[in-house]
């Protein structure tokens, strides 16, 4: 089958520089997902973005779908005719629905007896018919919020749409798409080249654009060369290191088809004000990477990079220092201020401030989790002063002049102004790291105050939302709870902190008056632990080692994961498929013997056969050696060790009958099976492990 090169270049006005990329991403996919879907053959995908165009070249891409063979059941040869040999009105109807004589079907033998079938070879439609409704497909489909409308058209999109090619080789597919009839002309940089250039072929595509147009059409090739001279500009003109945030480089990638960086200068005194101030007026505002010395303190310098090459590129960046002077002024300003009133004379100014309407004010939230902080710091081992006190100030930065105008800055310059007011270094730190993790794979706190503090503001918004009815819903989840629930479990796990939710969240809810939800605690603390289940995903720790472990309702998250490991350990021995049987096997036994009701006490003497005297002396050495480790909490070699009871236990299965006749030794039995199950239960239901056989 013939195959040729396929390009389709939507041309737009400048497109959201921050929804360049998904966009992009989106529109590629989806052409190449309707491909398959269509059985088109193709080889490598290509994307292209700039601010006013989105492309996809589709390499070595045949010229039809291939030929189908399609097959389609009549009726039962019997049924198809009537006794003298005649075509009954069953055939002839099936017949004449495809255009064919009863002749030209074909016999098909199976097991439920002989069928007439219609057997034919479906021709593949040619490439060039399809592909306008593929790409009207893919672009329907694009991730936009909001379209618009413009000029007289019905036509929607996230920005206006001014010209349109569909290559295939070096045919133009002529079908209208979004009021647009193709071509194969492009435009160039709208100052360095405002005209139309003529794209051949879907080779030449970013070669034309390039070399004649002032347009680098890759995205990641111009990301990559805007990284490259911004980082080299810096280097050359201050021996310095400029500082790349992957998100802001996206920003500034679509917001350029010819990036040419450049370097501006500030004011000295400038830097007397955070860096972090600094780095939101230029990050935020001015899309401007800054610039750090070798120690990594910051410099007076900045990098903007144009979308063209200036006659004159002084003027460009004396624009560009006048633009950001007085941004950098009013931070200077607002730091100046906030700094003449410390953050505790800020405490009452949280009184108006509603964090929830039936939960009361921010201040309201302020004494609760002071309250809740310092039970848990004392419980971790920590100073429960400064615990409270880091709660009481915790939300105070909300109403300083930086946070209001950089809402980024909250925390940050709460840790600022703590150690301006001359308050403990553990008191300033928390101020920033109770908001830590803020996203998956962050920081965490690195002091216990800063974690009882983390800690107690999620669990105090956990148990008052769900003490009021309003836990997260499937789609909505306006607090965050998920994300603060896996930032506790986090927090306590891998800063190894020996704390209970439950007793937590029976702490948080002390705090409260009118809660209508009842087993409050209890309701978050279940779904605390089904968070879990994804943070463990994540590890590839599969779903039945989370649900063993979860069966037993650990309420400590570090002895939670603990469990967890030593049970994916344990789920990699040889013994562990045989022994995940039985316990499945031991567990049904004792459910339909009286589940709870069965004891563990065993007699010696009731013991009859070599098998479950073997097994019985065996289980006894077993509790003897890890029930000591149950309570160290060393799950993995405890696990470990009881898993030599897979000899006895497959023994004891195919020797003795657990049911006997005799009540005395069928009960003794059922003791002996219960006492080996619940030592495996002191670490997790096993028996929900994937069984042998």
């Amino acid at each position: 089958m013939a195959t040729q090169d396929f390009l389709v270049e939507l041309g737009v006005e400048e497109l959201p520089s921050k929804a360049l990329k998904p966009l992009s991403d989106a529109f590629t996919q989806g052409i190449a997902k309707g491909l398959e879907n269509a059985g088109i053959k193709f080889g490598k995908v290509e994307a292209f973005a700039a601010p006013r165009r989105l492309a996809v070249r589709i390499r070595d891409l045949a010229d039809a779908q291939p030929d189908k063979p399609v097959e389609k059941r009549g009726p039962a040869v019997k049924a198809a005719f009537d006794d003298s040999g005649n075509p009954t009105r069953a055939l002839t109807g099936f017949a004449t629905s495809l255009g064919v004589t009863p002749d030209q079907l074909d016999t098909l033998e199976t097991d439920k007896g002989a069928w007439l079938v219609y057997r034919t070879v479906e021709q593949g439609k040619p490439t060039v018919d399809l592909m306008s409704g593929l790409v009207e497909q893919s672009l329907a489909s694009l991730p936009i919020p909001k379209r618009m409308r413009w000029g007289a058209r019905r036509t929607e999109f996230v920005r206006p749409v001014h010209w349109l090619i569909m290559l295939y080789g070096n045919k133009v597919i002529d079908a209208p798409i979004m009021g647009l009839t193709p071509s194969n002309k492009t435009r160039g940089h709208r100052f360095h080249c405002p005209k139309t250039l003529i794209i051949p072929t879907p080779a030449d595509y970013e070669v034309v654009l390039e070399q004649e147009g002032y347009v680098i059409a890759d995205f990641a090739k111009r990301r990559e060369q805007i990284r490259a001279g911004v980082s080299a500009l810096a280097e050359a003109e201050a021996g310095g290191k400029a500082v790349i945030n992957e998100d802001l480089l996206d920003e500034v990638t679509g917001l350029n088809e010819w990036p040419v960086p450049l370097v501006g200068r500030f004011d000295k005194r400038f830097l007397e004000v955070p860096a972090e101030a600094l780095v939101s007026s230029m990050e935020e505002h001015q899309k401007y990477f800054h610039v750090v010395d070798t120690n990594g303190d910051m410099l007076p310098l900045f990098i903007t990079v144009a979308n063209i090459e200036s006659k004159d590129p002084s003027q460009v960046v004396s624009g560009n220092e006048k633009v950001i002077r007085p941004r950098l002024a009013d931070a200077a300003f607002f730091y100046e201020n906030d700094r003449k009133s410390r953050l505790e004379d800020r405490i009452e100014r949280l009184k108006p401030i509603v964090f929830q309407e039936k939960l009361g004010s921010v201040y309201d939230k302020a004494v609760r989790v002071a309250a809740l902080a310092k039970k848990i710091a004392t419980a971790i081992g920590s100073d429960p002063a400064l615990a409270e006190r880091a709660a009481m100030l915790a939300k105070t930065d909300l109403v300083t002049e930086m946070v209001l105008e950089f809402s980024d800055l909250q925390g940050i310059m709460g840790r600022y102004y703590a150690a301006d007011d001359g308050e403990p270094a553990d008191v300033a730190k928390a101020m920033n790291e109770q908001y830590m993790p803020r996203f998956a794979k962050d920081s965490l706190p690195t002091t216990l105050t800063s974690c009882a503090l983390a800690i107690a503001d999620r669990l105090d918004s956990l148990v008052g939302l769900f003490g009021i009815g309003q836990p997260p819903s499937g789609t909505r989840d306006p607090f965050a709870l998920r994300r603060a629930s896996l930032g506790v479990l986090r927090i306590i796990v891998e800063r190894e902190l020996p704390l209970d939710l439950q007793t937590c969240c029976e702490w948080a809810a002390e705090n409260y008056t009118g809660l209508s939800a009842e087993n409050t605690a209890s309701s978050v603390v279940d779904y605390m632990l089904e968070r879990f289940r994804a943070h463990y995903d994540d590890q590839g720790i599969g779903a039945e080692v989370y649900l063993a472990v979860h069966a037993r309702r650990p309420t400590r998250p570090l002895d939670f994961d603990r469990r967890i490991k030593a049970v994916e350990a344990f789920r990699q021995l040889p013994e562990a498929l045989a022994l995940a049987g039985a316990n499945k096997r031991v567990s049904n036994i004792l459910a339909k013997q009286g589940g709870d009701s069965v004891g563990e006490t065993i007699n010696s003497s009731l013991l009859q056969d070599t098998a479950e005297k073997a097994l019985a002396t065996k289980v006894e050495q077993q509790a003897d050696k890890v029930l000591p480790l149950f309570e160290q909490g060393d799950y993995a070699n405890a696990l470990q060790s009881l898993a030599s009871l897979q000899e006895p236990v497959d023994s004891f299965f195919s020797e003795v009958m657990v049911m006997a006749d005799d009540e005395a030794v069928r009960d003794n039995r059922l003791a002996l099976l219960n006492r080996l199950h619940n030592l495996f239960l002191r670490v997790a239901d096993i028996s929900l492990l994937p069984a042998a056989g």
